[in-house]
């Protein structure tokens, strides 16, 4: 086990130091790289470096209206071909009715339909469109659900497509545009601090039509609808155009703003394609005289008189425009209509300074962990903590590496998972270390008791390291945005950490006794104080540990009811603005004022340092322009009331989609617990775990009541946060587990009770030492990772003590207790036994 040939030591080293050379460059600016070299890096969050996110959903209702409209036109057509009269066409919810003159006509009918019946939303894959139903002369043409669904995806598609471009044209660089599920699209704009003109852009379908207008109509019928006139400035009025569509805006060509040379107004000069300017001559040709409205997403923006034929294909668009509506119009007219309206259902702005301020943070936070996680190993193990030291130097790198290869996004929840990682890590090393000096202690000669030290040590990590990744799969396939980057972390930290600390410290051990050859070994230093030998008999407080708990975790679950947990906006929908002001804040002085703007109940709180203030209020009515209007209502009041004050961040979720986070992030912390009970089981037996997810359970209520007594706010890292209490904890009790697993085989003649007690006490220094790993890594969080990092590093650290006291006051009663009922005389039937391989 401790020879390695020289094709395998090459491989080794070569791994190691590819990555640490990809991560060195990976943190490299990109100027700074030759173009030559190949420089994968690594995309910075814009909650690290500052700018816009926003998530579209496409309008399902719309589509369905404009669908229905289009089908009952072309059955209009389809039956007035075939001569068969009606008496009413009509959209009646998701379907268009039909009542024919004559029932003896129903069948002609039912064939006259049958093109429209067939449709289908694009491939011949997908379901078809509609559903014919016959009763005597009625017809009815109902929209399929899997065809409405296939519609919305088709729009989705095609909508990314035209969003790209409208962003393209903005001059935003390095924009993230990207398909999310069936129907939602993701963008991420860095640097663009405020996303109005943006948001503007995006929710215009900017549908261009030419329409003559009917000066007979003054209702809307058949042939004719009223449309709004789109003239801010003047009364509020309605035209009557005809429905026909003369000229599509899908002709245009091109489109550029303009002045007038007459008025000096702004205006859009647009050019046709050969089929446009065509259609456009001969209507202009047949129609001198008569007024064109032009149509802008269902609003007539100017309807001008038709002087003379236009035969050039070339035109403006007038009304009234400033030049930046003029070059927005512009834009969206180049870069093509959406097929369907798109709504934002979910928005974050984070200012230039607040992600500077994030970076150095989280830089700081890394560095601080990472060097007392170093020194603390090379304390208390010498030599073979240097070893593990610089395995852990390579095991950062590889992480790094691995996020630039993957082009994955590092975030604020990412840099928290470096950290986690590399205590997972230290978990690793300090477990093969402990390992060893047991072997040394049972006499065991220097190379057999490092090969039976990693043997044995191995089966434990990658017990416990599979049931984090497993979780970590669920958490990237379930969680949304940051919290996908914060699994992806993770879970690269933990296969870097298995390699370094079973293949690369194993090889740096064989290639120092290759040369020195000591006879004797001594694991650790003077300043390694964990308890040896002990004999602690904890099972005879195990109903006391069962107790307690129980009556934390009913007090818990009392404080989540009342006073209940502090839900973010992720969770409750609404807005929330984070600002900074110069001076320390006047918090009632903002209550008062902030209260009186006409946006209800705002909820003003510090957040952080006393210059920091939290704005909490709710989502506005009136879609996303009502948003916008009221986050500007609250930029002028604070620069009023607080002048000089600068908004950092800015959250709006839709209440409809912050229930769906909520039911996602439930479902993630489910998924997990199912998934981590069926492995313990496969790999241990069913009491076992039960014992672990009971005591899951009880730790998920401990924690619940805590973000509910300290008024920590609950959000998405929340649930990272919680997923990751539920890591430490399964891989605490895998370890106890593991040993007693093994205990007993090696002690068949020991009570179940004894065997746990034993187990326990022998895993009590890399239980200890573990956890001062991890409190080194995780305690920067809370010194210099910001408010945000900052609660994030208070609830992990509450949820380490947690986890490692219930292993030994929870998990390990209630495995005696199944295994060991008090109830039935003598020794029960001990669990299943584990394969000699997996022991030895």
């Amino acid at each position: 086990m401790l020879i390695f040939s020289r094709w395998k030591t090459a491989l080794i080293v070569g791994v190691c130091l590819l990555g640490m050379l990809i991560g060195a460059l990976a943190l490299v600016p990109p100027g700074d790289v030759p173009d030559w070299l190949p420089h994968p890096h690594i995309n910075l969050g814009l909650d690290l470096k500052g700018g816009s996110y926003l998530l579209l959903e496409v309008d399902t209702n719309a589509i369905a209206n404009e669908r229905l409209e289009s089908a009952r036109t072309a059955a209009i057509e389809a039956l007035r071909q075939a001569g068969i009269s009606t008496r009413v066409v009509a959209v009646q919810g998701q379907s268009v009715t039909i009542e024919l003159a004559n029932e003896a006509d129903a069948q002609n009918a039912q064939k006259a339909l049958a093109d429209l019946v067939a449709e289908r939303a694009g491939g011949l894959a997908n379901a078809a469109l509609f559903q014919l139903q016959t009763e005597r002369a009625r017809l009815t043409l109902t929209l399929t659900e899997q065809g409405l669904a296939d519609l919305s995806s088709n729009a989705a598609s095609q909508s990314v497509a035209v969003v790209r471009r409208r962003i393209d044209e903005t001059g935003v660089n390095e924009p993230v545009v990207a398909r999310q599920g069936e129907d939602r699209i993701l963008v991420e704009l860095p640097g663009v601090a405020d996303p109005g003109r943006i948001r503007r852009l995006l929710g215009s379908t900017a549908k261009l039509a030419f329409h003559l207008i009917d000066p007979k109509a003054t209702t809307a019928g058949p042939d004719a609808e009223l449309l709004p006139l789109a003239d801010p400035s003047g009364p509020s009025q309605t035209i009557a155009v005809r429905r026909r569509v003369e000229v599509d805006g899908a002709d245009l060509t091109d489109a550029v703003p303009g002045q007038d040379p007459r008025t000096h107004e702004w205006v859009v000069n647009f050019i046709l394609d050969a089929a446009g300017s065509k259609r456009f001559a001969e209507v202009t040709t047949q129609h001198v005289g008569e007024p064109l409205a032009i149509v802008l997403d269902n609003k007539v923006i100017s309807a001008p008189v038709i002087r003379e034929p236009i035969l050039g294909g070339r035109g403006e668009i007038s009304g009234r425009f400033t030049a930046a509506e003029a070059n927005d119009l512009a834009v969206l007219l180049r870069a093509g209509a959406l097929p369907a309206p798109l709504h934002v259902v979910e928005e974050r702005s984070v200012g230039p300074s607040l992600g500077a301020d994030t970076i150095h943070a989280g830089l700081a936070s890394v560095l601080a962990g990472f060097a007392l996680v170093v020194a603390f190993m090379v304390a208390i193990y010498g030599r073979f903590g240097t070893y593990a030291a610089v395995a852990l130097v390579v095991n950062l790198g590889l992480t790094i590496a691995g996020l630039a290869l993957l082009g994955a996004t590092l975030t604020l929840p990412g840099i928290a998972g470096i950290l986690l990682a590399l205590g997972m890590a230290v978990d690793a090393n300090i477990l093969v270390n402990e390992r060893v000096r047991e072997e040394l202690k049972h006499g065991r000669g220097v190379i057999a008791a490092i090969e039976n030290g990693f043997r044995r040590a191995y089966v434990a990590i990658s017990d416990a390291n599979l049931t984090t990744l497993i979780k970590m799969l669920i958490l990237f396939v379930v969680g949304t945005g940051a919290i996908k980057g914060f699994a992806v972390t993770i879970s690269l930290g933990i296969v870097a950490s298995v390699f370094t600390a079973i293949v690369f410290v194993r090889l740096m051990i064989a290639r120092w006794l290759r040369r020195v050859r000591p006879k004797s070994l001594t694991i650790g230093t003077r300043l390694r104080r964990f308890p040896d030998n002990t004999a602690i008999p904890f099972m005879k407080a195990r109903y006391s540990g069962l107790v307690v708990s129980a009556v934390i975790s009913l007090a818990s679950l009392g404080l989540a009811y009342s006073p209940g947990l502090n839900m973010g906006v992720d969770f409750t929908g609404g807005i929330a603005i984070e600002a900074r002001t110069q001076q320390p804040a006047d918090f009632a002085l903002l209550r008062q004022q902030l209260g009186s703007v006409g946006l209800g109940p705002v909820e003003v709180q510090q957040f952080g340092t006393p210059e920091d203030v939290l704005l909490r209020f709710e989502q506005q009515s009136g879609g996303t322009q009502a948003q916008q209007q009221a986050v500007d209502k609250i930029r002028e009041t604070l620069q009023r009331v607080v002048p000089g004050s600068e908004v950092r961040q800015v959250d709006a979720v839709g209440a409809s989609f912050s229930s769906e986070l909520f039911r996602e992030g439930v479902l993630a912390l489910a998924l997990a617990a199912v998934a981590m009970f069926g492995y313990v089981a496969f790999r241990f037996a069913w009491p076992f775990a039960a014992g672990a997810i009971i005591t899951l359970f009880l730790d998920l209520t401990k924690t619940i009541g805590f973000f509910a007594a300290t008024g920590i706010e609950f959000n998405l890292t929340s649930i990272a946060a919680i997923l990751t209490i539920m890591g430490f904890s399964i891989n605490d009790k895998i370890i106890i587990y593991d040993r007693v697993r093994e205990n007993l085989r090696l002690h068949p003649g020991k009570s179940m009770r004894e065997v746990i007690d034993l187990s326990i006490n022998e895993t009590l220094s890399r239980t200890i030492g573990t956890s001062i790993g991890l409190f080194l890594a995780i305690g920067p969080l809370a010194l210099f990772g910001g408010p945000a990092l900052r609660e994030f590093a208070i609830v992990l650290l509450f949820g380490l003590v947690l986890a490692t006291s219930s292993s030994i006051f929870i998990a390990a009663p209630i495995l005696l207790n199944l295994s060991d009922p008090p109830w039935k005389k003598g020794r029960a039937e001990e669990p299943k036994q584990a394969k000699p391989s997996e022991v030895a």
